[in-house]
């Protein structure tokens, strides 16, 4: 019999404990084949995730993968759950640390917020040269 093919799919971040990032994907419909799933940091896969059936619910699948301590480091540290087939991003996660981060995130927002400030008098002006 010939698997039905995956229409949609919503991923669910469960919880971060213990340097295990765990989360919930659902597909649709509940009877497709499982997706390939990979976690990538840098661009670059990361190996050790766990993907397994819920049984207690069709089309529900858990994710966990232990995060390697050589991923950790100060700053802001992104990783992408993708479906590799779909070549698409189902969800990320971020995991921030470091004491100067509080210093680089006050500048980036102050950085966004004068940004937005030209945007917004470029937007003004435009609109009084066109009217």
């Amino acid at each position: 019999m010939k698997q039905a093919k995956v229409t949609a799919m919503v991923l669910t971040k469960t919880q971060i404990r213990a340097g295990v990032w765990q989360g919930v994907l659902e597909i649709m419909p509940p009877d497709a084949e499982a997706p390939e799933i990979q976690i990538l940091h840098l661009e670059q896969p990361l190996d050790g995730l766990t993907v397994t059936a819920d049984p207690q619910a069709q089309g529900r699948f858990n994710l966990s993968i232990a995060l390697p301590v050589g991923v950790i480091s100060d700053g802001v540290q992104t990783f992408l759950i993708r479906d590799v087939a779909a070549d698409a991003t189902l969800g990320h996660f971020t995991i921030v640390t470091g004491e100067p981060l509080e210093d680089d995130i006050r500048a980036e927002v102050e950085l966004l917020r004068a940004e937005l400030d030209v945007l917004k008098r470029a937007f003004r002006r435009h609109c009084l040269e066109t009217s």
